[in-house]
């Protein structure tokens, strides 16, 4: 009889996600991976036999599914304002508050391969085209609904990078109060 995997799926998700999004891809070693999960190098390879390129497709499988949840509500409630406030919340939760870096951003560091590069690409896509529908759903016009839309991608971004290097998050809560404002007409 097999021996029960001594970390479930969800919460070696959740270690190695933690891992990618402090190093990126090109500064996680195995050994962090490792440490952070608790399981030996030989146990991670035998769950993935692709090694840290398919633990990161996996990690940003799973952020992808994520994203699927944080911008169900741009996309579903037929009350479109409401549906901006929930997903700016989500959002704001998803990056501990502006306290945890972007794993899209981490992960496409230099030295990243161009598989995992264009994974992070497509959510981040999604993400903006998430907010451009729900924009022009909102009464914008679909260039204009595409520029708020890459208005609140840059500033949320950019308060996670700021927060990072400043130590002051008032810049993301900021941007995800003014999420909603800024894709509305």
């Amino acid at each position: 009889m097999a021996r029960p995997p001594s970390i479930d799926e969800a919460d070696l998700l959740i270690a190695l996600t933690a891992v990618f999004r402090e190093k990126g891809f090109d500064g996680t070693a195995i050994g962090d991976l490792s440490t952070a999960s608790g399981l030996q190098r030989a146990s991670l390879y035998h769950r993935y036999p692709g090694g840290k390129e398919e633990m990161a497709e996996t990690v940003l499988a799973k952020i992808g599914e994520t994203f699927g949840w944080i911008l169900a509500p741009l996309k579903d409630d037929e009350d479109v304002a409401r549906g901006m406030a929930e997903t700016a919340r989500r959002i704001g939760d998803f990056y501990g508050a502006g306290a945890l870096s972007c794993v899209l951003d981490t992960m496409t560091l230099g030295g990243t391969p161009q598989k995992i590069r264009d994974q992070a690409r497509s959510l981040a896509q999604a993400w903006i085209d998430a907010m451009a529908e729900a924009a022009q759903r909102a009464g914008r016009q679909p260039a204009d609904a595409e520029r708020a839309a890459r208005e609140v991608f840059l500033r949320i971004e950019g308060a996670l990078v700021l927060g990072r290097v400043m130590g002051d998050h008032t810049a993301f809560a900021e941007s995800i109060e003014q999420l909603p404002k800024l894709l509305m007409p």
